[in-house]
């Protein structure tokens, strides 16, 4: 597939500090791309800089085959960007922002109109047309924001944590839209907190202290990055919790609904075993331990937890 965006050892600094540290990947045109990482690992600022909104420090990228320094506008204007902070005008209406960001786009007034009509039904925005953007909830000021990312059609999108503070259905809505985008070619480059909307991406990326430190589908990445995990219920479970965290066999164990799960080391030929000896040995009463499939969640944890440096406790991003 041709190739839609193409980052090479971008870096961008903020005087001593460094919030993009030499990352380098490919996205290719049509794919749906997640780029995940903890608050603070330089998503928004890479995506800032693939907009022509940030000047990278060093290295190189090309956007819809334009350069990030060189040609900034040509990528604006090939692009569709939904950054995390809310910033559409309060005091027009729905339709009046749709409309006016249309026009920002040089899209003919006949083609606002049929755009506008098709984003409305697609987003379920009717009841909300009329009504001036400031009074907006977050799940239809998202909707909102969407739409005018979307007016003018562009082949590539940039969407930063869309669905953050959403309901179910409005996340729902989103993905199914998403997901039509995808289907009709467009190239959707997307940041998320919510795993289980990891799932729906083509390839993954994940950022930590500003290093791209993985990428793969997420098949791949839950077959290669967590290869022994088991799920416990036991009784209590925080006593069970703590034994496990202080357990040498144990890399990782984390609450999860009524039960825990456990990532124990690779090298450990009966992880099940492992952990039930573990808890007995603390007194827990075992329930229930069994060997299941890591979740996405699973593999963000497993991920940011190895690559903690301990001379970067203190950086931000």
């Amino acid at each position: 597939m041709p190739t839609a965006v193409a980052v090479d050892k971008l870096v961008k600094k903020f005087g001593t500090f460094t919030a993009v540290n030499g990352v380098s990947f490919n996205v290719a045109q049509g794919e749906v791309f997640g780029f995940l990482g903890p608050n603070g690992s330089g998503k928004s600022t890479t995506i800032r800089m693939l907009c022509g909104l940030l000047l990278p420090t060093s290295g190189t990228a090309t956007v819809a085959g334009f350069d990030v320094r060189r040609e900034p506008e040509k990528i604006k204007a090939n692009m569709g960007y939904m950054p995390q902070l809310f910033s559409l005008y309060q005091d027009l209406t729905v339709a009046e922002n749709i409309e006016f960001y249309g026009g920002m786009y040089a899209v003919p007034r006949a083609l606002i109109v049929e755009r506008l009509s098709y984003l409305s039904e697609r987003l379920e925005l009717g009841v909300v047309l009329d009504r001036f953007t400031g009074t907006l909830s977050t799940g239809w000021r998202q909707r909102l924001a969407l739409a005018t990312t979307i007016i003018h059609k562009p082949p590539l999108l940039f969407l930063d944590e869309p669905t953050s503070g959403v309901d179910p259905i409005t996340r729902r809505l989103f993905w199914e839209v998403i997901d039509d985008l995808a289907n009709d070619g467009a190239t959707i480059f997307v940041t998320t907190h919510v795993m289980d909307e990891a799932e729906h991406c083509t390839r993954l990326a994940m950022m930590h202290y500003g290093d791209l430190i993985v990428e793969g589908a997420p098949a791949q990445l839950r077959q290669d990055i967590v290869r022994n995990m088991v799920e416990v219920r036991a009784t209590p479970l925080w006593n069970a919790l703590e034994a496990l965290e202080h357990a040498p066999e144990v890399v990782e164990a984390a609450l999860f609904g009524d039960a825990m799960h456990a990532e124990v080391h690779e090298d450990i030929a009966d992880p099940e075993a492992t952990v039930r000896i573990a808890l007995e040995r603390a007194g827990v009463q075992v329930e229930q331990v069994e060997r299941v499939l890591p979740t996405m969640e699973d593999v963000f944890v497993s991920l940011a937890r190895r690559h903690e440096p301990a001379d970067r406790a203190g950086r931000k991003g």
